[in-house]
Protein backbone atom coordinates (compact mmCIF):
# COMPACT_ATOMS: atom_id res chain seq x y z
CA UNK A 1 0.00 0.00 0.00
CA UNK A 2 1.20 3.51 -0.83
CA UNK A 3 2.18 5.92 1.94
CA UNK A 4 1.89 9.68 2.40
CA UNK A 5 4.29 11.29 4.89
CA UNK A 6 3.75 14.76 6.37
CA UNK A 7 5.99 16.93 8.52
CA UNK A 8 4.24 18.20 11.67
CA UNK A 9 5.93 21.42 12.73
CA UNK A 10 5.87 22.33 16.42
CA UNK A 11 6.41 25.82 17.83
CA UNK A 12 6.15 26.80 21.50
CA UNK A 13 4.79 23.38 22.41
CA UNK A 14 1.96 23.41 19.86
CA UNK A 15 1.43 21.83 16.46
CA UNK A 16 1.11 24.69 13.97
CA UNK A 17 -2.11 24.95 12.00
CA UNK A 18 -0.40 24.57 8.56
CA UNK A 19 0.87 21.18 9.71
CA UNK A 20 -2.65 20.06 10.60
CA UNK A 21 -3.81 21.32 7.20
CA UNK A 22 -1.12 19.15 5.59
CA UNK A 23 -2.29 16.08 7.52
CA UNK A 24 -5.90 16.84 6.58
CA UNK A 25 -4.94 17.13 2.90
CA UNK A 26 -2.97 13.88 3.14
CA UNK A 27 -6.06 12.17 4.56
CA UNK A 28 -8.16 13.51 1.64
CA UNK A 29 -5.62 12.25 -0.91
CA UNK A 30 -5.26 8.88 0.83
CA UNK A 31 -8.61 7.70 -0.53
CA UNK A 32 -7.97 8.07 -4.27
CA UNK A 33 -4.33 7.02 -3.86
CA UNK A 34 -5.20 4.01 -1.71
CA UNK A 35 -2.59 5.17 0.81
CA UNK A 36 -1.96 5.32 4.52
CA UNK A 37 -0.93 8.58 6.21
CA UNK A 38 2.14 8.96 8.42
CA UNK A 39 3.40 12.10 10.16
CA UNK A 40 6.74 13.07 11.66
CA UNK A 41 7.07 15.02 14.93
CA UNK A 42 10.50 16.40 15.85
CA UNK A 43 11.51 18.30 18.98
CA UNK A 44 11.63 18.10 22.75
CA UNK A 45 8.48 17.12 24.65
CA UNK A 46 6.55 16.51 21.43
CA UNK A 47 5.37 12.96 22.19
CA UNK A 48 2.04 14.09 23.75
CA UNK A 49 1.20 15.93 20.52
CA UNK A 50 1.02 12.70 18.51
CA UNK A 51 -2.65 12.23 19.44
CA UNK A 52 -3.58 15.63 18.02
CA UNK A 53 -1.77 14.95 14.75
CA UNK A 54 -3.42 11.52 14.50
CA UNK A 55 -6.86 13.01 15.12
CA UNK A 56 -6.57 14.88 11.82
CA UNK A 57 -5.83 11.73 9.85
CA UNK A 58 -2.43 10.18 10.58
CA UNK A 59 -2.37 6.39 10.88
CA UNK A 60 1.19 6.36 12.22
CA UNK A 61 3.19 9.10 13.95
CA UNK A 62 6.99 9.00 14.05
CA UNK A 63 8.18 10.82 17.16
CA UNK A 64 11.73 12.15 17.53
CA UNK A 65 11.62 13.44 21.10
CA UNK A 66 15.04 14.51 22.31
CA UNK A 67 16.49 17.37 24.34
CA UNK A 68 19.06 17.84 21.57
CA UNK A 69 16.17 18.70 19.22
CA UNK A 70 14.64 21.35 21.46
CA UNK A 71 15.55 24.15 19.04
CA UNK A 72 15.14 23.92 15.29
CA UNK A 73 18.37 23.21 13.43
CA UNK A 74 18.26 22.50 9.71
CA UNK A 75 20.74 19.62 9.65
CA UNK A 76 19.24 17.65 12.54
CA UNK A 77 15.61 18.06 11.47
CA UNK A 78 16.37 17.29 7.82
CA UNK A 79 18.24 14.16 8.83
CA UNK A 80 15.36 12.89 10.99
CA UNK A 81 12.71 13.54 8.34
CA UNK A 82 14.86 12.02 5.60
CA UNK A 83 15.40 8.96 7.81
CA UNK A 84 11.64 8.29 7.88
CA UNK A 85 11.32 8.84 4.13
CA UNK A 86 14.12 6.40 3.34
CA UNK A 87 12.62 3.87 5.75
CA UNK A 88 8.97 4.12 4.67
CA UNK A 89 9.51 4.86 0.94
CA UNK A 90 6.39 7.05 0.63
CA UNK A 91 4.77 7.99 -2.66
CA UNK A 92 4.07 11.51 -1.38
CA UNK A 93 5.69 13.89 1.14
CA UNK A 94 3.83 17.02 2.24
CA UNK A 95 5.47 19.86 4.21
CA UNK A 96 3.91 23.19 5.25
CA UNK A 97 5.19 26.23 3.33
CA UNK A 98 6.24 28.00 6.52
CA UNK A 99 9.62 29.54 7.34
CA UNK A 100 10.75 26.19 8.77
CA UNK A 101 9.19 24.24 5.91
CA UNK A 102 10.89 26.42 3.28
CA UNK A 103 14.22 25.75 4.97
CA UNK A 104 13.98 22.03 5.63
CA UNK A 105 12.09 20.83 2.51
CA UNK A 106 14.80 21.41 -0.14
CA UNK A 107 17.45 19.86 2.09
CA UNK A 108 15.33 16.76 2.63
CA UNK A 109 14.55 16.60 -1.09
CA UNK A 110 18.27 16.68 -1.88
CA UNK A 111 18.96 13.93 0.67
CA UNK A 112 16.34 11.53 -0.70
CA UNK A 113 16.58 12.49 -4.38
CA UNK A 114 13.01 13.76 -4.62
CA UNK A 115 11.44 16.32 -6.93
CA UNK A 116 10.08 19.28 -4.90
CA UNK A 117 7.22 21.59 -5.90
CA UNK A 118 7.02 24.68 -3.66
CA UNK A 119 4.10 26.90 -2.60
CA UNK A 120 1.38 24.53 -3.84
CA UNK A 121 -2.21 25.81 -3.65
CA UNK A 122 -4.04 22.75 -5.04
CA UNK A 123 -3.44 19.01 -5.30
CA UNK A 124 -5.37 16.49 -7.38
CA UNK A 125 -4.99 12.79 -8.15
CA UNK A 126 -4.89 11.88 -11.84
CA UNK A 127 -4.06 8.42 -13.15
CA UNK A 128 -2.83 7.35 -9.73
CA UNK A 129 -0.35 10.23 -9.36
CA UNK A 130 -0.43 13.76 -8.00
CA UNK A 131 -0.90 16.91 -10.02
CA UNK A 132 -0.09 20.23 -8.34
CA UNK A 133 -0.97 23.84 -9.02
CA UNK A 134 1.27 26.70 -7.90
CA UNK A 135 1.40 30.44 -8.59
CA UNK A 136 3.99 31.79 -11.04
CA UNK A 137 4.90 35.23 -12.39
CA UNK A 138 4.11 36.96 -9.08
CA UNK A 139 0.72 35.28 -8.89
CA UNK A 140 -0.40 36.36 -12.37
CA UNK A 141 -0.71 32.75 -13.53
CA UNK A 142 -0.98 29.22 -12.16
CA UNK A 143 1.31 26.41 -13.32
CA UNK A 144 0.17 22.79 -13.40
CA UNK A 145 3.02 20.50 -12.38
CA UNK A 146 3.56 16.74 -12.29
CA UNK A 147 6.42 14.74 -10.85
CA UNK A 148 8.75 12.18 -12.36
CA UNK A 149 9.63 9.43 -9.92
CA UNK A 150 8.95 9.24 -6.18
CA UNK A 151 8.52 10.53 -3.62
CA UNK A 152 6.35 13.33 -4.95
CA UNK A 153 7.30 16.11 -2.56
CA UNK A 154 5.47 19.42 -2.05
CA UNK A 155 5.24 22.37 0.32
CA UNK A 156 1.67 23.57 0.90
CA UNK A 157 0.67 27.23 1.24
CA UNK A 158 -0.94 27.86 4.67
CA UNK A 159 -4.66 28.68 4.93
CA UNK A 160 -5.38 27.31 1.45
CA UNK A 161 -6.03 23.64 2.19
CA UNK A 162 -9.09 22.81 4.28
CA UNK A 163 -8.57 21.84 7.89
CA UNK A 164 -10.25 18.52 8.60
CA UNK A 165 -12.53 17.68 11.50
CA UNK A 166 -10.47 16.05 14.27
CA UNK A 167 -11.51 12.62 15.56
CA UNK A 168 -10.23 12.32 19.12
CA UNK A 169 -10.94 8.59 19.26
CA UNK A 170 -9.06 7.81 16.06
CA UNK A 171 -6.68 4.86 16.42
CA UNK A 172 -3.04 5.31 15.43
CA UNK A 173 0.40 3.82 15.90
CA UNK A 174 3.35 5.64 17.46
CA UNK A 175 6.90 4.91 16.34
CA UNK A 176 9.78 6.26 18.41
CA UNK A 177 12.58 7.58 16.26
CA UNK A 178 16.20 8.26 17.16
CA UNK A 179 18.09 11.07 15.44
CA UNK A 180 21.86 10.87 15.26
CA UNK A 181 23.08 14.34 16.24
CA UNK A 182 26.63 13.33 17.11
CA UNK A 183 27.99 14.40 13.73
CA UNK A 184 26.06 17.65 13.36
CA UNK A 185 28.12 20.65 12.34
CA UNK A 186 26.07 23.36 14.08
CA UNK A 187 24.33 23.71 17.42
CA UNK A 188 21.66 26.26 18.40
CA UNK A 189 22.78 28.06 21.55
CA UNK A 190 19.81 30.37 22.01
CA UNK A 191 16.74 31.74 20.23
CA UNK A 192 15.67 35.37 20.39
CA UNK A 193 12.10 35.79 19.18
CA UNK A 194 10.33 39.05 18.44
CA UNK A 195 6.66 39.96 18.47
CA UNK A 196 5.71 37.62 21.30
CA UNK A 197 1.99 37.16 21.69
CA UNK A 198 1.12 38.50 18.24
CA UNK A 199 -0.77 36.51 15.64
CA UNK A 200 1.56 34.94 13.07
CA UNK A 201 0.87 36.50 9.65
CA UNK A 202 1.05 33.34 7.57
CA UNK A 203 -1.40 31.51 9.84
CA UNK A 204 -3.82 34.37 10.56
CA UNK A 205 -7.43 34.06 9.47
CA UNK A 206 -7.82 37.86 9.42
CA UNK A 207 -5.15 40.39 8.46
CA UNK A 208 -5.28 44.19 8.48
CA UNK A 209 -2.46 45.78 6.47
CA UNK A 210 -1.42 49.41 6.17
CA UNK A 211 0.33 51.29 3.39
CA UNK A 212 1.69 54.71 2.47
CA UNK A 213 -1.81 56.17 2.57
CA UNK A 214 -1.37 56.42 6.35
CA UNK A 215 1.23 59.16 5.65
CA UNK A 216 3.47 58.41 8.62
CA UNK A 217 4.38 55.90 11.38
CA UNK A 218 2.49 58.00 13.92
CA UNK A 219 -0.76 56.98 12.20
CA UNK A 220 -0.07 53.24 11.93
CA UNK A 221 -1.85 52.74 15.25
CA UNK A 222 -5.13 53.04 13.30
CA UNK A 223 -4.31 49.73 11.56
CA UNK A 224 -3.20 48.12 14.82
CA UNK A 225 -6.37 49.19 16.63
CA UNK A 226 -8.63 47.72 13.91
CA UNK A 227 -6.58 44.52 13.96
CA UNK A 228 -6.95 44.28 17.74
CA UNK A 229 -10.71 44.80 17.49
CA UNK A 230 -10.98 42.04 14.87
CA UNK A 231 -8.53 39.66 16.57
CA UNK A 232 -6.37 39.95 13.47
CA UNK A 233 -2.69 40.01 12.55
CA UNK A 234 -1.08 43.24 11.39
CA UNK A 235 0.58 43.48 7.98
CA UNK A 236 2.20 46.20 5.91
CA UNK A 237 3.24 47.06 2.38
CA UNK A 238 6.89 47.12 1.30
CA UNK A 239 6.89 50.93 1.11
CA UNK A 240 5.95 51.13 4.78
CA UNK A 241 8.61 48.61 5.80
CA UNK A 242 11.29 50.28 3.67
CA UNK A 243 10.43 53.60 5.30
CA UNK A 244 11.12 52.06 8.69
CA UNK A 245 7.59 52.43 10.07
CA UNK A 246 7.31 48.76 11.04
CA UNK A 247 9.47 45.62 11.16
CA UNK A 248 10.14 43.54 8.05
CA UNK A 249 8.36 40.58 9.70
CA UNK A 250 5.09 42.39 8.99
CA UNK A 251 5.69 42.83 5.25
CA UNK A 252 3.19 41.19 2.91
CA UNK A 253 4.25 40.71 -0.69
CA UNK A 254 6.66 39.11 -3.11
CA UNK A 255 9.70 40.03 -0.98
CA UNK A 256 7.78 39.59 2.28
CA UNK A 257 5.29 36.98 3.39
CA UNK A 258 2.68 35.22 1.30
CA UNK A 259 -0.66 35.05 3.12
CA UNK A 260 -4.05 33.50 2.42
CA UNK A 261 -6.40 34.63 5.20
CA UNK A 262 -10.17 34.40 5.20
CA UNK A 263 -10.32 38.22 5.37
CA UNK A 264 -7.66 40.69 4.20
CA UNK A 265 -8.16 44.42 4.82
CA UNK A 266 -5.84 46.71 2.83
CA UNK A 267 -5.82 50.24 4.23
CA UNK A 268 -4.07 52.93 2.24
CA UNK A 269 -2.36 50.38 -0.02
CA UNK A 270 -2.33 51.18 -3.74
CA UNK A 271 -1.84 47.57 -4.82
CA UNK A 272 1.53 47.24 -6.54
CA UNK A 273 2.00 43.87 -8.25
CA UNK A 274 4.60 42.87 -5.63
CA UNK A 275 2.04 43.32 -2.86
CA UNK A 276 -0.74 41.57 -4.77
CA UNK A 277 1.55 38.57 -5.23
CA UNK A 278 1.57 38.07 -1.47
CA UNK A 279 -2.15 38.37 -0.71
CA UNK A 280 -4.26 37.86 -3.85
CA UNK A 281 -5.20 34.32 -2.76
CA UNK A 282 -7.06 35.73 0.28
CA UNK A 283 -10.66 34.54 0.35
CA UNK A 284 -12.21 37.99 0.91
CA UNK A 285 -10.32 41.23 0.21
CA UNK A 286 -11.49 44.63 1.48
CA UNK A 287 -9.67 47.68 0.09
CA UNK A 288 -9.77 51.19 1.53
CA UNK A 289 -8.19 53.91 -0.62
CA UNK A 290 -9.05 57.48 -1.58
CA UNK A 291 -7.92 56.80 -5.19
CA UNK A 292 -10.78 55.10 -7.03
CA UNK A 293 -8.34 53.98 -9.75
CA UNK A 294 -5.92 52.25 -7.34
CA UNK A 295 -4.93 48.75 -8.63
CA UNK A 296 -5.96 47.19 -5.30
CA UNK A 297 -9.63 47.60 -6.29
CA UNK A 298 -9.14 45.19 -9.22
CA UNK A 299 -8.65 42.28 -6.82
CA UNK A 300 -10.88 43.49 -3.99
CA UNK A 301 -14.21 41.86 -3.23
CA UNK A 302 -15.31 45.01 -1.41
CA UNK A 303 -13.91 48.48 -2.04
CA UNK A 304 -14.28 51.65 -0.01
CA UNK A 305 -13.23 54.87 -1.74
CA UNK A 306 -12.49 57.29 1.05
CA UNK A 307 -10.10 58.66 3.65
CA UNK A 308 -8.50 55.96 5.82
CA UNK A 309 -8.32 58.44 8.70
CA UNK A 310 -12.11 58.62 8.75
CA UNK A 311 -12.95 55.03 7.81
CA UNK A 312 -10.57 53.03 10.04
CA UNK A 313 -11.80 54.51 13.36
CA UNK A 314 -15.41 53.83 12.31
CA UNK A 315 -14.61 50.23 11.39
CA UNK A 316 -12.77 49.78 14.69
CA UNK A 317 -15.72 51.14 16.67
CA UNK A 318 -18.15 48.89 14.77
CA UNK A 319 -15.94 45.83 15.32
CA UNK A 320 -15.69 46.53 19.06
CA UNK A 321 -19.46 46.93 19.28
CA UNK A 322 -20.08 43.62 17.52
CA UNK A 323 -17.59 41.76 19.73
CA UNK A 324 -19.14 43.20 22.89
CA UNK A 325 -22.58 41.76 22.07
Amino acid sequence: MATIVTFAEVREGKVRRPSLEAVSEARRLAGPLGATVQSVLIGQGVAPLAAEVASYGADRVHVFDDAELASYATESFARALAQVIVQEKPAVVLIPYTAMGKDVAPRVAARVGAGLVSDVVKLEVKDGRLEARRPVYAGKALATVRWEGEPQMATLRPNVFALGTPEAARKYETVTGSADVSTRRARVQSVQAGGAGKVELTEAQIIVSGGRGLKGPENFHLVEELAAALGAAVGASRAVVDAGWVDHQMQVGQTGKTVSPTLYVAAGISGAIQHLAGMSSSKVIVAINKDADAPIFKVADYGIVGDVFEILPKLTAAAKELRSR
